[in-house]
């Protein structure tokens, strides 16, 4: 079995036919909201990325099949004033999970998180999915908290 990580090119036209594949798997999933991906989102999502840089994608291939997924999102933190980098997405398809293919995506995220001097990673994720908070665990991360009294900060969202 062969496993190759790739950093997208959002302007070939493969990766941006197996960015699609691949993130409407992860949103067909339970914990992804077990909804597809709208038309709309199919149709423009990768070109809108390409006109940012503060986004990556780092695809998997297992035997030059596309297999995972994870897109990343540059924040800042101004406790730190440095870049941050967030773990926006990230999904295997259910064929290929238990290959040990997130964890290799994560510590190329992490590469290039170093490499732009970014200060943290950071992610959600579901309270109900113990299968990757434990993997999370295993990776390093933790619940976010200043003060264990106050206890963990929560992830909320305004729909606009």
């Amino acid at each position: 079995m062969n496993i190759n990580l790739v950093r997208a090119d959002y302007h070939n036209e493969q990766h941006a036919k197996d960015l699609i594949l691949l993130l409407n798997g992860y949103a067909l999933d339970e914990m992804g909201g077990a909804e597809a991906l709208s038309s709309d989102v199919q149709e423009n999502l990768v070109a809108t990325m390409a006109k940012r840089s503060d986004i990556f994608t780092v695809l998997c291939y297992v035997d030059e099949a596309p297999a995972g997924i994870i897109n990343c999102v540059e924040g800042f933190s101004t406790f730190s004033c440095k870049p941050l980098l967030n773990i926006h997405d990230c999904g295997v398809l259910a064929k290929y999970r238990g290959l040990g293919l997130s964890l290799k995506m994560f510590a190329e995220a992490e590469k290039i998180a170093i490499e732009r001097g970014c200060c943290k990673l950071t992610l959600e994720v579901l309270q109900g999915n113990q299968v990757a908070q434990n993997a999370y665990k295993k990776l390093g991360f933790s619940g976010y908290e200043l003060d264990p009294k106050l206890g963990h900060a929560l992830f909320w969202e305004k729909k606009l």
